[in-house]
C-alpha cells in the first residue's frame, strides 16, 4: 500500500468494524469485494455495503452462496441496481438492503426508492442504511405494507 493510502481515513459506522483490503484503481482508493472477488472503486455507498456483507456472513451467520450484489431491475423503463439482495435456500428473496452513503440522511425519498426495488423484488424483509443508521422492515403480504422490525432477520432456513 503507498503512503497516500495509509493517510486515509474511513468513517467508522455503527456496524461491526471490517478489516478491509485497499488498492489502488486507476489513481483511485478500491476496496476487493469477497463475494465478486474483485477489487472496486471505494465510494462511500460501498463502503457501507462491505460492512453489510461482512456483519451478514461473519456475524450473523448468512450463506456466501445466497447474497447477490447489484442485481439488474427495470423501474419504468429505466436500469436500476439493487445492492444486497439474499435468497433463501429454495432461491426466493429473503432480504433487500439499499445502502446510502453515511452522509445520506433515511428520508422518505430514500424509503421510496426502496419501495420501489421491493416491489420488484418482493422481498420478505428490507433494510436501509447508511452505515450509521438501519432501519429493518418486514413485508405484510396480508396487510400490503412494512412493519417496523426492533431487530435483524436471522438467516434463512
Amino acid at each position: 500500500m503507498n503512503q497516500r493510502m495509509d493517510r486515509v481515513q474511513l468513517p467508522n459506522l455503527n456496524l461491526p468494524p471490517i478489516e478491509p483490503k485497499l488498492q489502488e484503481l486507476d489513481g483511485k482508493l478500491g476496496i476487493f469485494d469477497s463475494l465478486r472477488k474483485k477489487y472496486l472503486i471505494l465510494t462511500p455507498e460501498e463502503w457501507v455495503r462491505q460492512h453489510w456483507i461482512n456483519f451478514l456472513i461473519n456475524h450473523l451467520g448468512y450463506s456466501k452462496g445466497l447474497i447477490a450484489l447489484e442485481k439488474g431491475l427495470v423501474y419504468n423503463k429505466l436500469q436500476k441496481r439493487t445492492d444486497l439482495v439474499v435468497w433463501d435456500k429454495e432461491g426466493g428473496p429473503f432480504l433487500l438492503i439499499e445502502c446510502k452513503a453515511p452522509k445520506v440522511k433515511l428520508t422518505q425519498k430514500t424509503m421510496e426508492q426502496a419501495c420501489l426495488y421491493h416491489q420488484k423484488i418482493k422481498a420478505k424483509f428490507m433494510i436501509i442504511s447508511n452505515g450509521l443508521n438501519h432501519l429493518c422492515l418486514e413485508w405484510d403480504e396480508l396487510g400490503k405494507r412494512f412493519h417496523q422490525l426492533k431487530s435483524l432477520p436471522e438467516p434463512p432456513k
